[in-house]
C-alpha cells in the first residue's frame, strides 16, 4: 500500500518551496499522492513578538494563503497544487514580491478567472484556512514553522534543505527522514544553515570542503 502523505505549506516560504520540490520528486518516483494543505505564517505568528520587518511580511503572505484556501474550497486538490506551483515559481525562483503581479499571472496559468484574485483579500474562508493550519501544527507542536509533513501516522517539521535533491539522492533522504521521525523518542536534529535557498535542482549536494 502506498504511503499516505500530507504536506502543509505557506506559499510565501522559500524553505517550504524547496522541500515541496523534493517531495514532488519522491512522490513521482515512489508513485504516491500528496495531499497539499495550507498553513499560515501570519496565523502562526499573530500573537508572537516578532520584528517589524517580519510583521510587515505577513499581510502579503496571508493573501497567498487565502487564495489557495479558496482554490481548495471551490475547486479541490488538483487546483491547490497547480496554484501553489504557479505562485511559487513566481515568488521564489522568480523573485517577485508584488502580489498584484504574481496573483494574476498565476491564476491565468492555472485557468482561473482574473476575478478569483478577490479571494486573496477576503476572510470568507479563514475558518477553513485556520482549521488546516492547526491540523498541521497539532501534529508537531507550536514551536515550528512550515513545511509540516505527515507520512501515515508520522508527522514532522521540515526538512529544511537546499538545494532539493533528485533521483536516488531524493529517495535516500526521504527514507532517512521518515525513519528518524518515526522513532517516538526523536524530537530534534539541527545545524546552522550555511546557504540560502538554491532553486536549481541538482542530483546531490556537494560535499563540504575539508579545509
Amino acid at each position: 500500500m502506498a504511503d499516505s502523505v500530507k504536506f502543509w505549506f505557506d506559499p510565501s516560504c522559500p524553505w517550504a518551496w524547496m522541500t515541496s520540490r523534493w517531495v514532488d520528486e519522491v512522490s513521482a518516483l515512489r508513485g504516491f499522492d500528496v495531499e497539499w494543505k495550507v498553513m499560515s505564517l501570519a496565523v502562526l505568528n499573530e500573537d508572537q513578538d516578532v520584528s517589524e520587518e517580519h510583521r510587515a511580511f505577513f499581510p502579503r503572505a496571508l493573501k497567498y494563503t487565502r487564495l489557495v484556501t479558496a482554490a481548495q474550497e471551490l475547486h479541490g486538490q488538483n487546483t491547490v497544487k497547480a496554484l501553489y506551483d504557479a505562485l511559487g515559481v513566481r515568488i521564489h525562483p522568480g523573485g517577485s514580491i508584488n502580489p498584484d503581479e504574481v496573483i494574476p499571472a498565476a491564476l491565468a496559468e492555472v485557468g482561473l478567472p482574473a476575478s478569483f484574485a478577490d479571494w486573496a483579500d477576503s476572510d470568507h474562508y479563514d475558518v477553513q484556512m485556520r482549521a488546516s493550519h492547526f491540523d498541521g501544527m497539532e501534529r508537531v507542536g507550536q514551536d515550528v514553522g512550515t513545511p509540516v509533513i505527515a507520512v501515515n501516522d508520522v508527522a514532522f517539521f521540515g526538512p529544511v534543505i537546499s538545494p532539493a535533491p533528485s533521483g536516488d539522492a531524493a529517495l535516500k533522504l526521504w527514507d532517512g527522514v521518515v525513519a528518524v521521525a518515526g522513532y517516538d523518542g526523536f524530537f530534534e536534529m539541527k545545524r546552522s544553515r550555511t546557504v540560502g535557498p538554491i532553486f536549481a535542482p541538482v542530483t546531490t549536494v556537494p560535499a563540504a570542503s575539508a579545509e
